[in-house]
C-alpha cells in the first residue's frame, strides 16, 4: 500500500459516497469502489468501497498509467477487462489488492469535469460479465449527473470565494441588494440540480444571504391566501404538505404559487420566497 493523500477533497468524497450504491445497482455489478483523483490526475486514492469482502484496496493509491485505473486516468475515458488476472494491455502492479476479492470482470470509470478527471470509480464482478457500449450507456445519465453536481459545487465555491474576496478588498459589508443578488444566483444554480440533497444544501446557502429587512412602504402585492401559502413554502414544506396543512388540493397550491411567482417576477418557488423576504412579506 502507498501512503494516503496529504490533502482531502470533500466535494468529490461527498458526491462519491452518495453515488456508490446507486452505481452498483444500476451497473448490476458485485462491488464498486473508488476515490478522488489527485490534482493533475497523477494518481488517485481508493477511499470508498461497497460490496467488498476484504479491505485489501482501502487507501490504495493508483498512479497514472498503472493498472486498469491508471490506464483510465491516462486516457480520461472508461476502460474494462473481462478477465482481470490474465488481461493484456495493463500493468498488474495492483494484483495484490485485486486477488483477495476474486475479481474477474473490472471496469474503471473516470468522472471528468472540464476535461480533468476528478473521481475514479471501479465497477467489479466476481464472474465473467460481458461489457459493451450498451452496458456503459445504461448508466451514462448517472455519470453525467455526478459530473454536473461536481461542476455546480465548483461554481458555488468559486462565486462565494469571489464574493468574500471582494468584500474583504472593499472592507465594507454587503448591501441588502448585494445579498439578494447572491441569493438569487445560488438558487438559480440549485434549479439545475437533480440531486435533492445537493439542491437543498445550495438553497440553504442561498437562504443565508437572503435579506429579511422590511422596507418602509407596506406591500399589498399578494392576496392573504397567497401569502399564507408562501409562508409555508418558506418553512420548507412541499406542495403536498402545504395542501394538507391548509385543507386544499395540491393543484390549488400550484395555482397560488404560479400567481405569486408571476407577481414577484420569480422563475421558481425559491426565488419567490427570496423576493417575498426582500419585500418583508414573509420571514
Amino acid at each position: 500500500m502507498t501512503a494516503a493523500f496529504e490533502t482531502s477533497t470533500p466535494i468529490e468524497r461527498r458526491i462519491l459516497a452518495r453515488s456508490m450504491e446507486i452505481l452498483r445497482r444500476q451497473a448490476a455489478m458485485d462491488m464498486v469502489f473508488g476515490g478522488p483523483v489527485r490534482q493533475g490526475a497523477v494518481s488517485m486514492e481508493i477511499t470508498d468501497l461497497a460490496g467488498v469482502r476484504t479491505r485489501s484496496a482501502v487507501n490504495l493509491v493508483v498512479r497514472n498509467g498503472e493498472g486498469l485505473g491508471g490506464k483510465a486516468l491516462m486516457l480520461a475515458r472508461p476502460v474494462s477487462v473481462a478477465d482481470y488476472i490474465s488481461a493484456q494491455g495493463i500493468t498488474h502492479v495492483y494484483d495484490h489488492a485485486v486477488r483477495p476479492e476474486a475479481i474477474e470482470t473490472l471496469a474503471a470509470l473516470p468522472i471528468v469535469v472540464d476535461r480533468v478527471p476528478r473521481i475514479l470509480i471501479y465497477l467489479a464482478a466476481r464472474t465473467h460479465v460481458r461489457l459493451g457500449d450498451r452496458w456503459f450507456d445504461s448508466f451514462a445519465p448517472l455519470v453525467r449527473r455526478i459530473e454536473r453536481d461536481i461542476a455546480v459545487e465548483d461554481e458555488v465555491g468559486r462565486r462565494l470565494s469571489l464574493m468574500r474576496a471582494s468584500a474583504e478588498a472593499e472592507r465594507s459589508p454587503l448591501t441588502r441588494s448585494d445579498m439578494f443578488d447572491i441569493a438569487k444566483e445560488l438558487t438559480d444554480l440549485a434549479g439545475h440540480i437533480e440531486d435533492a440533497s445537493l439542491r437543498a444544501r445550495i438553497e440553504a446557502v442561498g437562504n443565508r444571504f437572503a435579506p429579511t429587512l422590511i422596507p418602509s412602504a407596506p406591500v399589498t402585492l399578494l392576496r392573504p391566501r397567497e401569502i399564507e401559502v408562501l409562508e409555508l413554502v418558506a418553512r420548507g414544506l412541499s406542495n403536498r404538505e402545504v395542501a394538507e396543512t391548509l385543507g386544499l388540493l395540491p393543484n390549488t397550491i400550484k395555482s397560488y404559487l404560479k400567481s405569486t411567482m408571476r407577481k414577484l417576477h420569480a422563475n421558481n418557488r425559491i426565488q419567490a420566497v427570496l423576493a417575498a423576504r426582500e419585500l418583508g412579506i414573509v420571514s
